[in-house]
C-alpha cells in the first residue's frame, strides 16, 4: 500500500529528521584513523534515544545495530564492529530515527584521511545524484523518472548501479511501498503523487554493478570488491518541486574544514 502523508504528518517526519541530521553530525565528528565503527554507533544510539528518538534500525528484523556501517567494498548493510578506521577508508553511515511515531532515513559516505582523489569523485557524485534524483519526485512523474536520472548521471562518469538494493517509501513504517530503484526508464512505473515520501539512495559502485553477499545474511559488497560510495534523503513529493525533508547541514558544519567539502564545480571540471 502506498501512503499519502498530510502535511502534519510530514512535519511530524522532518521533526525525525532534525534529530537523524544531528545525530549524523555527532558520529561524523568522530570519524578519523583509529576510531571503531562500533564506537560509532555507541554515540548515535546514545544521542538518538537522549534526544527522544529510538533508532530505527536496532531490531529491525533482527539488525543488531543502531548504524549501518559499510567500509570500502562494503555497498550497505554492513555491522559496526570493533575494526578501527584507517587512512584511506572510506565509510558509509546510514541511520534512521523513529520519533513521534514517523521515521526518517539518511546515509551519508564519508573519506577517512587522505583518500585518492578518484575515490573522492566517486563520493562526491553519488552525492550530487541524490539531488538529481530527488528533483524528478514531483506529482505527475513517475518513479522511473527517478532512477533514470540517477543512472544516467553516475553512468556518464563510469559507474556502476547496483540493481538488487533500493529505496523505498518512508513514514510510519521504515520500509513501505513503493520501491525506488537507482536505474529505470522514464515515463515508467508507478505514478508519483503529491503526500508520498520516499528514501531516495544512490548506491553507486567504482567498478561493476556486481554485489555479493556474506554469510551473516546482511553485509554487501561489490563483487569485485572496488569501492562503493552511498547517499541517502528521505523527500516528500510535492507539485512542481520536490521537498527534501533531512538534511546534510549539521554533518558539513562539522566537516566543513576538512578536505571532505569539495565544490560540485570543481568536480565538473576534473
Amino acid at each position: 500500500m502506498v501512503y499519502l502523508r498530510s502535511d502534519e504528518e510530514i512535519d511530524l517526519i522532518k521533526i525525525s529528521a532534525q534529530v537523524l541530521g544531528k545525530a549524523h553530525a555527532e558520529v561524523a565528528r568522530l570519524i578519523r584513523p583509529g576510531v571503531t565503527t562500533k564506537e560509532l554507533d555507541r554515540v548515535a544510539e546514545t544521542f538518538i534515544k537522549d534526544n527522544g528518538g529510538h533508532p530505527s534500525f536496532l531490531g529491525f528484523n533482527k539488525f543488531p545495530a543502531s548504524l549501518c556501517i559499510s567500509v570500502n567494498d562494503v555497498v550497505v548493510h554492513g555491522f559496526p564492529s570493533r575494526y578501527e578506521l584507517r587512512d584511506g577508508d572510506i565509510i558509509s553511515v546510514d541511520c534512521g530515527v523513529k520519533l513521534n511515531g514517523y521515521h526518517s532515513d539518511s546515509a551519508y559516505t564519508y573519506p577517512v584521511g587522505e583518500v585518492s582523489q578518484a575515490v573522492r569523485r566517486l563520493l562526491a557524485r553519488t552525492k550530487e545524484s541524490v539531488y538529481v534524483g530527488a528533483k524528478q519526485a514531483i506529482d505527475g512523474n513517475r518513479i522511473g523518472d527517478i532512477g533514470y536520472a540517477i543512472q544516467t548521471y553516475t553512468e556518464k562518469y563510469g559507474y556502476s548501479v547496483v540493481r538488487e538494493l533500493v529505496g523505498h517509501g518512508v513514514g510510519q513504517n521504515l520500509h513501505e511501498a513503493p520501491e525506488v530503484p537507482n536505474y529505470g526508464k522514464r515515463g515508467q512505473g508507478p505514478r508519483l503523487r503529491e503526500g508520498m515520501v520516499l528514501a531516495i539512495e544512490p548506491m553507486i559502485n567504482f567498478g561493476k554493478k556486481g554485489i555479493t553477499q556474506d554469510k551473516d545474511g546482511w553485509t554487501i559488497r561489490t563483487a569485485d570488491r572496488k569501492p562503493s560510495a552511498h547517499f541517502e534523503h528521505t523527500v516528500a513529493v510535492r507539485k512542481g518541486r520536490a521537498e527534501i525533508l533531512t538534511t546534510f547541514e549539521y554533518i558539513e558544519a562539522v566537516t566543513a574544514n576538512t578536505s571532505l567539502m569539495i565544490e560540485a564545480q570543481e568536480l565538473m571540471a576534473a
